[in-house]
């Protein structure tokens, strides 16, 4: 095996640098896939600046990556369900199997989770190495535009799915790639009027585009109070999905849900802050927190939709708005940086 290109931190300081490194090696119960595809998203940005959490987190020299799309190359000697040259994407978070939840069948709560190309070496690489069970198998015709988005889709999936959607009220806050897909989810899934807000006017655009009924730039002094009395409500939304992150936003959610609401919240936010929670006690709305995918549960729900919508498919796709060579990096980096796009993609072929 020879040496190939890996986007990596070498040090335990911010930036990174392509370099060539051993072909990594293919375990017993593992497949390696050489990678066509890779997204970016705001972890990335975080190991990238090595910032407090990247350093309790990563190990150096590390590659990053964990959003990909590729072709499995190897097949190590125990897999028997997955063949080469299968087209694959992976779920990043790599679980131990033995804790209690790992028992119960609910993986995606394990304990001792490992991220690939957040505690492992990831996918912004000419190859990655996984376990077999966590390599997703598509269908062989499937558009690596839509391959490389199952982690970040997974995660809209996840979050919007979690309560009834028929005929209700949604509103989300944060249209950031994911909310944009989750946006385009909601409305499959039969949901009533749909409110995005958002800081970019860019990123709304896009919302809209995946059928939000209204999008509202809070810059502007939009709100989702106004939003209401715009689409004719009269009761508060039904279900809420924080996407954001912001204070703001999660604070203007709450004050404007129905009795009874549901809020799931995806968005991490930089530090602890305030929450009224008069409202979320007398109105009685639940609020769950989501973190990646439910395994692997979400990810059968992500084919069957796809499967049966492919005006679903290209919603999702379309939040693509920046294709980059892999050894354009840097300037891949600094697009997901602006925040006034959508997705960004490292093309690895």
């Amino acid at each position: 095996m020879g040496a190939v290109r890996a986007l990596r931190k070498l040090t335990a300081e911010p930036g990174l640098q392509l370099v060539d490194i051993p072909e990594p090696v293919c375990g017993d119960k593992d497949v390696k896939i050489r990678v066509l595809r890779a997204g970016l998203c705001g972890t990335d940005l975080h190991l990238h600046d090595y910032d407090e959490w990247a350093a309790g987190a990563m190990q150096v020299p590390q590659t990053l990556g964990h959003e990909f799309f590729g072709e499995v190359a190897e097949v190590g000697a125990d897999v028997t369900h997955i063949a080469v040259g299968d087209k694959v994407s992976g779920e990043g978070h790599l679980v131990c199997g033995v804790c209690r939840n790992c028992r119960a069948g609910r993986r995606h709560l394990c304990i001792h989770t490992v991220g690939v190309g957040v505690n492992r070496d990831g996918a912004f690489a000419d190859y990655v190495v996984i376990p077999a069970m966590n390599a997703w198998v598509h269908p062989p015709d499937i558009d690596p535009e839509l391959g490389v988005l199952f982690d970040p889709l997974g995660n809209a999936v996840h979050t919007a799915l979690q309560w009834p959607l028929v005929g209700e009220d949604v509103a989300i806050t944060g249209a950031g790639p994911i909310g944009v897909m989750a946006t385009a989810v909601v409305r499959h899934a039969g949901a009533r009027r749909i409110c995005v807000t958002d800081l970019s006017a860019a990123r709304l655009a896009l919302a809209k585009a995946a059928g939000a009924d209204l999008v509202v730039d809070v810059t502007s002094g939009g709100s989702l109070g106004a939003a209401q009395e715009s689409l004719g409500m009269v009761e508060g939304f039904d279900v809420g999905l924080e996407m954001s992150g912001s204070p703001a936003a999660s604070r203007d959610l709450i004050a404007n849900m129905n009795h009874g609401g549901r809020i799931a919240m995806l968005g991490l936010p930089k530090g602890p802050y305030e929450i009224d929670w008069g409202p979320v006690i007398t109105h009685m709305i639940t609020i769950r927190g989501i973190y990646g995918r439910e395994m692997f549960e979400t990810w059968y729900l992500m084919g069957a939709m796809l499967a049966t919508s492919p005006e679903l498919g290209r919603s999702v796709t379309s939040v693509i708005t920046g294709r980059y060579a892999a050894q354009d990096w840097e300037a891949a980096f600094a697009e997901t940086r602006s925040g006034q796009g959508g997705k960004v993609i490292l093309d690895w072929s």
